[in-house]
């Protein structure tokens, strides 16, 4: 009797899971981290090369820290706020439109399945179905774009922030605090950017993107920042 061929698998929504429901704290939380890095060290390396001794450079670092956590915080909780006023203006819209024109609606739903693709017999049955079932929450996915995996969390975003900005000050200011003085401003040269490239590098690894180009641009842009600051810090501590 001849093998019977095998029957390929067919994959579950769980086989292929997406990453999207991420973004909102992983957004923040690489931000406030990189920042909490990069800022902090080049603060440190330019008042270092400006002459500030080892106990200042260790203060500034600390003072950096507190106030970059809080002004993250501050910005991301102003910034995602406002994101979700309007969200949910548009949502109140949408709920008095259902309640004063819920036919016109209807064919406006119809009318958004038709320009994906449906005919218009199979837009309307899905329109009429979906309205049955969830009228406001269909306008506010496919009338809005909107839904839980994309909606603003002000208070995540700005904790999240803050609390990576936090962790990420941390390499620098111990390098500071417990490396020799002489050595102090290449070794959190390196200790950041090599803090810069594993963060980097987990933040590509949590949304399955390639590691090297993203560990690449934030070591790039380290660099970069960290010798305008040890140049700026060298020009103004020859002036004074």
């Amino acid at each position: 009797m001849p093998a019977q061929p095998e029957t390929p698998s067919i994959q579950t929504a769980h086989d292929d899971p997406h990453l999207i429901h991420r973004q909102g704290w992983l957004r923040a939380s690489m931000m406030g981290a990189n920042d909490g890095i990069l800022s902090t060290a080049a603060l440190i390396i330019g008042v270092g090369t400006g002459g500030l001794g080892a106990d200042g450079v260790v203060i500034a670092g600390i003072a950096s820290a507190v106030a970059g956590a809080m002004s993250m915080a501050a910005g991301e909780y102003v910034s995602v706020a406002s994101q979700s006023d309007l969200e949910k203006a548009d949502i109140d819209r949408e709920r008095e439109a259902l309640r004063t024109n819920p036919k016109g609606e209807l064919v406006e739903l119809q009318s958004i399945y038709e320009a994906r693709g449906l005919t218009p017999e199979l837009a309307h049955e899905v329109a009429q179905a979906l309205t049955k079932k969830d009228a406001l929450g269909s306008h506010i996915r496919d009338e809005l774009g909107l839904d839980e995996t994309m909606r603003a969390h002000p208070i995540q975003a700005a904790g999240a922030s803050a609390s990576a900005f936090a962790l990420g000050s941390l390499p620098p200011i111990l390098v500071a605090a417990f490396v020799p003085y002489d050595v102090l401003l290449p070794a959190v040269g390196l200790v950041t950017i090599i803090a810069l490239a594993t963060l980097g590098a987990l933040g590509a690894h949590a949304g399955r993107a390639a590691r090297g180009k993203a560990a690449g641009r934030v070591v790039l842009w380290g660099v970069l920042a960290m010798g305008m600051s040890a140049a700026v810090g060298a020009m103004v501590g020859a002036v004074l």
